[in-house]
């Protein structure tokens, strides 16, 4: 367990950026806004399934995360609210968020699954994000040319995403979820995921203009498969969390604790444990 801090970022989102606001870079910027197109639906999800996941749980264990799920719920109210501003940009650019459409109707439509269904979905795509977030501290040439707000505004997420890794997992471990059902939604969370993002993707590069250009795909090649790309560079931990002994921990986190401790001046403390 881990003593969780809501942050109020200080940047400013209501300034208008423009569709490459990734350093002019038609793929990391389409990918990027992709990611953000799916976080509102999603964070919500997140809230909602831990919060359900808490009520479910015996006595003792509902209070001894209780203060964890307060500052996870805070952390992604915070994710959710911010994103909602950066893609009330991107939707001013002109780009459809198909993604949450397409991400609602799926929830909806398993809403009646069991708690223990949800949250292990929550744990597994947190294990994604938490993984994602620190290969962006080691490769910070990923936001490579952004505005500093911009860049701000991802390392921070990725810092927090690293923080609250295991809220998800701990709570699910307490509702005595099976490994194999941990492995399946694993797995599921993956496809759906990596399918969810490459389709967003693609309308957002076809609405750039960019979508057949081979200066594109070249990018997405650097990005995402070179030996260390966010894909191919986080296949051991992903491996990892289909291990009977694994928790979220065993990560290290020390760089997004650093990037934190840098930056205070970015960000201002509204909720951390008593």
């Amino acid at each position: 367990m881990t003593d969780l801090v809501v942050r109020k970022l200080l940047i400013d989102l209501a300034t208008p950026f423009p569709a490459r606001w990734n350093g002019g870079d038609a793929f990391r910027s389409a990918f990027f806004s992709a990611l953000s197109m799916s976080f509102p639906v999603g964070e919500q999800y997140f809230m909602d399934s831990v919060r359900a996941g808490l009520k479910n749980l015996p006595e003792a264990d509902r209070q001894r995360l209780a203060p964890e799920v307060q500052g996870f719920v805070g952390q992604e109210a915070t994710h959710r609210r911010i994103h909602a501003l950066f893609n009330g940009q991107l939707e001013k650019l002109g780009l459809d968020n198909e993604l949450e459409r397409r991400a609602t109707k799926r929830l909806r439509d398993n809403a009646h699954r069991d708690v223990r269904v949800h949250v292990a979905a929550t744990a597994a795509t947190e294990h994604l994000t938490a993984m994602f977030a620190d290969w962006m501290f080691r490769h910070p040439e990923a936001l490579e040319g952004a505005e500093p707000r911009l860049q701000t505004l991802w390392m921070w997420h990725a810092a927090e995403e690293s923080e609250h890794c295991s809220t998800a997992f701990d709570i699910y471990t307490a509702l005595q979820g099976s490994l194999e059902w941990r492995v399946r939604l694993l797995r599921y969370i993956t496809l759906t995921f990596a399918m969810d993002i490459t389709r967003q993707t693609i309308r957002n590069l076809w609405h750039d203009g960019s979508l057949f250009k081979w200066s594109t795909w070249r990018s997405a090649g650097k990005l995402l498969f070179a030996k260390d790309g966010m894909i191919r560079g986080n296949s051991a931990m992903w491996r990892a969390y289909m291990e009977p002994g694994f928790h979220p921990r065993q990560q290290d986190t020390s760089l997004s604790e650093q990037w934190l401790r840098d930056n205070t001046q970015r960000f201002t403390v509204v909720g951390q444990p008593a």
